[in-house]
């Protein structure tokens, strides 16, 4: 079931479906392993993307009330993906790393923004990555502050951005 088409027409974006769990999953381990390990400590990486994540919980952090979450794909392959809310809140934005810099996270950060936009929020909101934030600033965020997150022990930095619509 293909979506909105992008990038010469071979990538589109859809709806995220349960069967993408696993998948999506993958991706994020990877990406985060692989692209944010520049930023952040062996430790850090460890407690933001562990090996063996509960597929489970996973997939019902995408079905969360309030929440929308699509995916960007090649063919059959997964090669994104998006969650965020209807008050404009992006909550998750991963792209593979083997697709890093072709405009899938731009055209998924638009689907993110439009979708706000239509449900009336004035602006989206992001806790962007050391790794993220000069990617989101190209698009327009603004850095309203620098964050810490502390899971299990281990501090996280990252910022809070935003974007007026």
């Amino acid at each position: 079931m293909k979506g909105t088409v992008f990038g010469g027409g071979n990538l589109y974006i859809r709806d995220y479906e349960c069967g993408d769990c696993r998948e999506t999953a993958e991706l994020f381990y990877e990406t985060v392993h692989r692209i944010n390990s520049a930023d952040y400590t062996e430790e850090q990486i460890e407690v933001w993307a562990p090996k063996g994540r509960d597929l489970e919980k996973w997939n019902a952090s995408f079905k969360e009330k309030g929440k929308k979450a699509v995916i960007a794909a090649e063919g059959d392959r997964i090669v994104g993906f998006c969650d965020f809310t209807s008050s404009g809140f992006l909550d998750r934005l991963y792209v593979h790393c083997e697709f890093q810099g072709m405009g899938i996270g731009k055209a998924l950060c638009s689907e993110a923004e439009r979708y706000a936009a239509s449900c009336g929020s004035s602006k989206v909101t992001v806790y962007a990555s050391i790794t993220a934030k000069p990617f989101f600033e190209k698009l327009g965020y603004s850095v309203i502050r620098p964050n810490e997150v502390i899971k299990e022990g281990v501090s996280l930095t990252n910022y809070f951005m935003e974007k007026n619509l």
